[in-house]
């Protein structure tokens, strides 16, 4: 149907990302920035995940849900990733049209769907209401542009350890530093497979492609990109406190998956002296095996220094017996932390990182040196732009167990917080806060797309 009651004086963007705090994040973020030049956005997630997510009662954008099939997953769970995906694509999409007419219907027409790249389908529901449609991709261009190449087939599968993986406008990458769907995609579900690469399956029917990154972070690959697609850099979707501090009130993500323990974090880090503090995380998502957890929580007690990790509640069980015990003198073990608050503050000297993408800009836009600890996804990729891109961190390598031990924990923390090199890190880290602040601020790359996408919306 064509949505004859939108006004582009008067535009609503919908915003629909994938579920998870990392797609959340970034996708929110953009549509506070949008909210800041008077246009309304909403944010769309499943009711399942509105049930638990925590809302700063002073955020911005107001919060709609659909259904992805399973909406009290407390009691009936999907029996495999293609359940759940397949009913998320199906139900999804039907509550999707019906939210948007519902919208429609209260004189609130959506004029613009904003849906994450995992989302594919969203944009044939886009096309029922003749609104604009805009892709959103939580990754960066380099992930993405390995992505495409799998897609179309350009880059084959299964790829080896043994060739140099070359990709236009990318450093050359071994195979294990791509995309771990790329790297290890035989043991890869084909659903899960087909759900990362498909998010190219409609992509040249977009009316924008918007990437969470900035010009100067991948400039190569985005002119690349820019000669396909109609192409706009919104990134870094920090909180304006940590950037520009043009959004006065944006000092926080404003929801979040996971209370975190702000006032013991912060009381603690308080008490330490600057740079003292190694901060360490594996984020909101990933499941980290045992032994990996007990290689990292020796190779923080063994690297000397202070140090506040975040091991959330479903994992606690993997820390070693007595480990808070014997080390409550040099470190604290949170369920969940502000991260941003953390990394902001003068304590900290070194972030252990899987290298999310949130992290990895949450860290290059604070001035955060890192030792990267991949794990899976994006993660590789991310890991190596820390180590040989910005030169901002280094990689603690695996083992052929693809464990990295604590040996390699110890000797990159020590490294990166007193080693002749961890200086020359923590200069580039400084360079590139800048470069981050100036690309959302006023006149940089970020701020110029986001403008123009703007505009576009106006006319």
């Amino acid at each position: 149907m064509e949505n004859k009651s939108s006004c582009k004086s008067h535009p609503h963007v919908l915003v629909l990302p994938y579920p998870a705090q990392g797609h959340i994040n970034p996708m929110l973020q953009f549509a506070k920035r949008l909210v800041s030049k008077g246009i309304k956005a909403t944010l769309v997630t499943t009711i399942y995940l509105s049930k638990s997510i925590l809302v700063d009662p002073e955020c911005s954008i107001a919060v709609e849900t659909i259904s992805n099939g399973f909406d009290d997953m407390d009691n009936r769970k999907p029996e495999s990733a293609e359940e759940y995906l397949e009913s998320f694509k199906t139900v999804g999409s039907q509550t999707l049209f019906m939210l948007m007419k519902k919208l429609e219907d209260v004189g609130q027409p959506v004029t613009v769907l904003v849906y994450d790249s995992l989302f594919p389908w969203a944009l044939d529901v886009s096309k029922q209401f003749g609104v604009l449609k805009v892709v959103f991709f939580t990754q960066t261009c380099a992930v993405n542009n390995i992505y495409y190449h799998v897609h179309k087939g350009l880059l084959r599968l299964p790829i080896s350890e043994s060739d140099p993986v070359s990709i236009p406008r990318l450093p050359l990458l071994r195979a294990s530093e791509t995309p771990s769907f790329v790297y290890e995609s035989e043991s890869t579900s084909p659903a899960v497979h087909d759900f990362i690469m498909n998010q190219f399956s409609n992509v040249d029917e977009a009316d924008w492609l918007l990437f969470n990154t900035f010009y100067k972070l991948e400039e190569k690959v985005v002119d690349w990109m820019a000669k396909i697609w109609k192409l706009g850099t919104v990134g870094p979707t920090l909180p304006s406190m940590y950037l520009d501090k043009r959004l006065e009130d944006d000092r926080d993500y404003g929801i979040n998956l996971y209370k975190p323990n702000t006032s013991v974090c912060m009381t603690w880090l308080n008490d330490k002296p600057s740079g003292s503090v190694v901060y360490a995380s594996y984020g909101s998502v990933t499941d980290v095996k045992p032994e990996q957890i007990e290689e990292l929580a020796w190779g923080l007690k063994a690297c000397n220094h202070y140090f506040l990790w975040v091991v959330r509640d479903s994992e606690e069980k993997k820390i070693p017996n007595m480990f808070k015990e014997e080390t409550s003198d040099q470190g604290l073990v949170v369920s969940w932390c502000p991260q941003l608050e953390a990394l902001a503050h003068e304590s900290i000297g070194c972030f252990v990182t899987h290298c999310g993408l949130n992290s990895f800009f949450e860290a290059l836009s604070l001035g955060v040196a890192m030792v990267a600890v991949p794990y899976w996804a994006d993660q590789p990729t991310n890991a190596k732009y820390v180590e040989d891109v910005c030169g901002t961190g280094i990689r603690a390598l695996p083992d052929e167990k693809g464990i990295v031990r604590r040996q390699a924990v110890e000797e990159c923390i020590k490294e990166v917080m007193g080693g002749e090199k961890g200086k020359k890190m923590k200069e580039n880290a400084k360079k590139w806060k800048n470069l981050a602040r100036e690309a959302i601020d006023e006149g940089g790359s970020s701020d110029k797309d986001i403008n123009e996408f703007v505009a576009k919306l106006l006319q």
